[in-house]
């Protein structure tokens, strides 16, 4: 299996591990006389047989993807940068101050071509790095 396929096998072991403990939530205590439709020990075995399978599957994940963990700890922060940037205020020019009525006149050192100009360059980049880890989890064996 390549780590795409894993991936998608991991998020599955995800549910089924939620889904078996919630078994064991729910049934373990009830009045005396209601109906338990799952045997509780049973659906506890099943969540622990598949939470091994899950640290399992996630080290052989982790040990596949070593190679490039410098791209993916960078596309991370590129992500965040592209963020931080999304969100810096860009004003220039006159405006009203929204406490009074006084005129303010703002000035800004990265103007708003400017910092979009930098997020287009992080986003191209984060694009590149996403196309090279997709190429590497679709051609990685596990």
């Amino acid at each position: 299996m390549n780590i795409k396929q894993a991936l998608k096998y991991k998020n599955k072991l995800v549910k089924k591990i939620g889904d078996a403990f919630q078994k064991v939530y729910t049934y373990n205590t009830v009045t005396d006389g209601q109906n338990r439709p799952y045997d509780v020990n049973d659906a506890l075995m099943e969540y622990f047989k598949l939470s091994s399978e899950l640290v399992s599957l996630k080290e052989k994940i982790h040990l596949a993807n070593q190679p490039i963990y410098g791209k993916i700890f960078l596309m991370s922060e590129l992500k965040s940068q592209a963020q931080k940037l999304a969100a810096l205020s860009c004003e220039e020019g006159k405006s009203k101050n929204r406490y009074s009525d006084e005129t303010e006149y703002k000035t800004s050192v990265i103007n708003i071509i400017s910092r979009d100009n930098m997020i287009k360059n992080i986003e191209d980049q984060i694009e590149m790095l996403q196309d090279e880890l997709d190429a590497h989890n679709a051609t990685t064996q596990i």
